[in-house]
């Protein structure tokens, strides 16, 4: 796809109106072709204050909108993005590089299903219940910041705004500076569908200045961040100033883990989609499996089928760049001799990468040492680590050994042993012999992965307080 004209956002989306913004402007790069594709202009404190007290000033009423009305709005939202999915996923893959068929489906088509299955829970979802003499109320926290990731710059929005919607909170939206342009669309969006002012609004800026604000705010009453672990910590170190609530989705370092008795013919499947999960978005994923455990009797056949599937990853094609000269940097870092241990041997070779963008070549590591560099951090890039299990209880311990625990896979002829094993898993998913995606699940980890969970019944669940009323 061509590169079309820089576009240009210079208006911030706050209180139902767009404003202009009173920060600096800030250039947004096309990783795959290291040109400028947008230029917006940052939200300055005034501009932040003013969302927060916009969102605090709407919140009274957006949460005593009837359910049934509170669905109905965001279906308008959902139909409004998918009128608009080519627009969105032109932008995505502009200012995150993904391929336009990534572009499409894992970025936009993704978070419309969330959507539908967010709005099915808001409709079911048990804001009162009863335990003898009291009613159980669950209440809308109030102002939620959103602070979110670069590298799903839709979804990762979607997940934390419409479940906050849904709930009867009112959202102030701070995206990733890298990929800021989804979000003014977005904006865009809730304002076609008629959402009334104040309930959404956008600030975009550095996390050290915006992000840092929204978490201090004492107008701000849960603060919901996805990204790095280590900024997590410092969110939630600054949110305990005040004990104000905080949702972190974070790092993962997932393992898909192969058992003993799995088929050559599961074996192969397994093989294929961990190195497909490995690779997405450039793997740039958190639920990443980036650790491929296998039975160590069977390791040159799992070596010779991973590197075979990686040699179909074409770098500038199916497999798109990194998100900057930064990060591809950091990911090659992994890649110099000893990250993996010293027995550590790379089975795929180099490959021809495009000339422009900030691309690196897809690489499967096997015979990585668990405790290396390369198996305990989260690289967030198209790398594979293969390591070797003496046993299935081995296994699971090798797949344990991390702080991490987002996501998991288990592959296993026998069903029944396969769900055992998930249960012995410290990670917050586990997909069984490449079960889908469930968009009406809860998402969120155990351990340095985060607390709390997002999506669905459990996203809305997530942003709301619990009241007894005795009567």
């Amino acid at each position: 796809m061509a590169e079309q004209t820089v576009q240009r956002e210079k208006d911030l989306y706050i209180d139902g109106r767009w404003v202009p913004g009173g920060g600096a402007d800030l250039e947004v790069e096309n990783p795959a072709t290291e040109e400028v594709t947008g230029v917006i202009t940052q939200a300055s404190p005034a501009d932040v204050e003013a969302a927060v007290a916009a969102a605090g000033a709407a919140f009274a009423e957006w949460s005593a909108t009837p359910v049934a009305e509170r669905a109905a709005a965001l279906r308008r939202v959902r139909a409004v993005i998918a009128e608009r999915a080519d627009v969105f996923a032109d932008i995505i893959h502009r200012e995150q590089g993904s391929p336009p068929k990534l572009a499409r489906g894992l970025h936009v088509d993704t978070p419309l299903g969330v959507i539908d299955a967010t709005v099915e829970a808001l409709e079911r979802f048990p804001f009162s219940g009863r335990i003898g003499n009291s009613e159980i109320r669950r209440e809308p926290v109030g102002v939620v910041a959103a602070i979110t990731p670069w590298n799903l710059p839709l979804h990762q929005v979607i997940v934390k705004v419409v479940p906050a919607l849904a709930a009867g909170a009112t959202v102030v939206l701070k995206p990733a500076g890298l990929t800021p342009l989804a979000a003014f669309e977005l904006a865009r969006a809730f304002d076609s569908a008629g959402l009334p002012a104040g309930v959404f609004n956008l600030v975009p800026g550095s996390g050290r200045v915006v992000g840092d604000q929204l978490t201090r705010h004492e107008g701000v009453d849960q603060v919901s961040f996805t990204g790095s672990t280590p900024v997590g910590r410092r969110i939630a170190g600054v949110a305990a100033e005040t004990l104000t609530r905080v949702t972190l989705e974070l790092g993962g370092k997932s393992a898909s883990v192969v058992l003993a008795d799995t088929s050559d013919e599961l074996l192969a499947k397994a093989v294929k989609i961990t190195v497909a999960n490995c690779f997405l978005n450039g793997g740039q994923t958190c639920t990443a499996l980036s650790r491929l455990v296998v039975p160590k009797g069977r390791l040159g056949q799992v070596e010779e089928l991973a590197a075979a599937a990686a040699a179909k990853y074409e770098p500038g094609s199916r497999l798109g760049p990194l998100i900057s000269a930064e990060q591809r940097k950091e990911v090659e870092s992994f890649l110099a001799p000893g990250a993996g241990g010293r027995d550590a041997v790379a089975v795929t070779g180099p490959v021809a990468l495009p000339d422009r963008g900030y691309f690196v070549a897809p690489t499967v590591v096997s015979r990585v040492d668990p405790d290396s560099r390369l198996a305990q951090e989260e690289v967030f890039g198209p790398v594979l680590s293969i390591l070797t299990a003496d046993s299935d209880d081995d296994a699971v311990a090798i797949a344990n050994n991390s702080i991490y625990g987002l996501g998991g896979a288990v592959w296993s002829t026998d069903d029944d042993a396969a769900l055992a094993v998930a249960g012995r898993l410290r990670t917050g998913q586990v997909d069984v012999n490449g079960a889908a995606f469930n968009p009406a699940a809860p998402f969120g980890g155990y351990k340095q992965s985060g607390t709390g969970r997002e999506i669905g019944e459990y996203g809305i669940a997530d942003v709301c307080e619990i009241k007894a009323v005795q009567r």
